[in-house]
């Protein structure tokens, strides 16, 4: 066996230990939000997670247990400004005060000719994909900064630079979030809180089953 590869194994495993770290993602009974949670509870980290369909998040808290990872989650509507504070509120209990990691994961995409869209349409994207990120942004700075390493991670899509069919809303608020990121990044770097975005392209989950796609 080639000993220097081992060596370089062993380095990666070490430098993406998240041992008890704190992290909360919105969304995370499902899709791409339902495999952060699993990839950081993997590392270590200890997460929570919100839901606004509580059968479907105890089912996956259930899950979760059996496998052994520190898991808890919360029955949240991350449209409702009155629902994030309370998730936030809870958060902040659960982590005595300080969080670690943030990923504002939650999202929907409705999908319309441009013409077809409702003043219901608009705002349902609008407060779920880019309000609802802002908000918990906000609301979670005191906590991330009193980690001393705070990190927010922002689930955006290829949409907010590549143009697609009948995704003009969803795209709109994609590119909002990219261009948040990288204000929060200069702004709050002296915070010691990063500022980062991951940008998917289409990827199959039940939410693209229902016209509710993550891309």
């Amino acid at each position: 066996m080639d000993m220097a590869a081992t060596k370089n194994t062993n380095c990666t495993d070490e430098r993406w230990s998240l041992e008890g770290k704190t992290a909360l993602v919105t969304g995370g009974s499902r899709g791409i939000g339902h495999a952060i949670v699993e990839e950081l509870a993997k590392f270590g980290a200890i997460v929570h997670t919100c839901c606004r369909k509580e059968n479907e998040l105890d089912k996956c808290l259930e899950e979760w247990k059996k496998k052994g990872f520190k898991i808890s989650g919360s029955v949240c509507d991350v449209s409702q400004r009155d629902q994030r504070e309370k998730l936030i509120e809870t958060v902040s209990s659960i982590f005595q005060g300080k969080l670690d990691i943030l990923v504002n994961n939650a999202g929907v995409a409705i999908v319309r000719a441009p013409t077809e869209y409702s003043a219901e349409d608009y705002e349902i994207q609008m407060r779920t994909n880019f309000e609802s990120a802002f908000h918990f942004s906000q609301l979670s700075y005191p906590l991330l900064k009193a980690s001393g390493n705070g990190s927010i991670v922002f689930i955006s899509s290829i949409g907010a630079t590549v143009a697609f069919p009948a995704g003009t809303l969803y795209a709109a608020t994609k590119g909002a979030i990219n261009q948040m990121t990288k204000n929060l990044a200069c702004e709050w770097a002296k915070d010691n809180i990063r500022a980062n975005t991951v940008a998917p392209g289409l990827t199959k989950t039940s939410m693209l089953e229902n016209y509710s796609m993550v891309i």
